[in-house]
């Protein structure tokens, strides 16, 4: 019953945020001056018959609550509108460059959080040693290191050199796995290094500092005094409650790089949402940028939920109310 009132209310308190996000996303785009939307749709020096029939037909001309009303109920329906350049439906754009965003965050998660917390660990239970110290260096080397310049690095020091002597299983570009498992692996290889290698010096002094923490703890010591191993301490013990603020982090960054991995898919040629939300901005397409920042917000919404209900399991001290 607990459970159920926690989900509730957050669920409900989702919904509000992303209502919040249609409402100003939507008075952004629309509450400006008579025909500045036309204007931007209909090009250079356009008529003022081409601005009416535009107005008239994507409802410019009628008050702006009826416009937000009729936008609202649309999305309610899950109809994100139609492209102003393509006349594509946003939703068939969002089906089709979800999976190769997804692909790539997915991977480049998995990558960085087995590098960043396997680092982590051990340098906070080997504090101030060699590896520690090594680690420390590799982390600064990480965060110094902007994802463009290691992804062109990437590109010319792995993709080219290997190219140059024949092998072609790592390219650019997107495979989805349902045609080749091999050939995606060999597309998302680079990109899954060049995202997660940034983000894995995060997350390893992210946890490094938390499981140091963690360990100075009264019920730490305690387990210790009953004559526990230091192996489970560490990570029955330690590392379970150390997750918690890498948990918080993680939610945040899933949800927002499934909005878009802008500069890792603009450098490997992968056209996903990233991609495609810059070419929306750089045209003015206003329904396909307003269908691209509700995805990213109920993304956003959906990982912090997850990461609210995985708090009770990793930290027993932590109750859902």
């Amino acid at each position: 019953m607990r459970l159920f009132t926690f989900l509730t209310r957050r669920v409900l308190a989702g919904i509000f945020v992303l209502w919040l996000v249609s409402l100003f996303t939507f008075l952004l785009f629309f509450l400006r001056p008579a025909n500045t939307v036309a204007r931007e749709i209909a090009g250079k020096a356009p008529t003022p018959e081409i601005l009416h029939l535009i107005n008239v037909r994507l409802g410019l001309d009628q008050p702006i609550a009826v416009q937000y009303w009729q936008y609202l109920v649309r999305l309610v329906h899950g109809d994100l509108g139609y492209s102003f350049i393509t006349s594509q439906s946003v939703n068939t754009i969002i089906a089709q460059d979800l999976p190769r965003t997804a692909s790539v965050v997915i991977g480049g998660v998995v990558l960085w959080l087995v590098v960043g917390l396997s680092v982590g660990i051990l340098s906070a239970t080997r504090a101030r040693s060699l590896f520690d110290r090594i680690a420390t260096f590799g982390v600064l080397a990480g965060l110094s290191l902007p994802v463009f310049v290691l992804g062109q690095l990437l590109l010319w020091g792995v993709y080219l050199q290997l190219a140059n002597h024949g092998f072609t299983w790592i390219q650019t570009g997107y495979v989805s796995p349902t045609e080749s498992i091999s050939g995606w692996l060999g597309r998302m290889i680079l990109p899954w290094i060049a995202l997660a290698t940034v983000s894995a010096a995060t997350y390893s002094r992210l946890s490094r500092g938390s499981l140091i923490d963690t360990l100075g703890e009264d019920y730490i010591k305690m387990a210790r005094a009953k004559g526990l191993t230091e192996r489970r301490v560490v990570f029955r013990h330690g590392v379970r409650s150390a997750l918690t603020p890498v948990v918080s982090q993680l939610g945040i960054d899933i949800g927002a790089l499934l909005g878009g991995v802008v500069v890792v898919e603009i450098v490997f040629g992968i056209n996903g949402l990233g991609y495609d939300t810059i070419h929306a901005v750089l045209t003015g397409d206003l329904p396909v940028i307003m269908g691209f920042v509700l995805v990213g917000a109920a993304f956003v919404v959906v990982a912090n939920l997850i990461v609210d209900l995985c708090y009770a399991l990793l930290d027993p001290r932590v109750r859902i109310t």
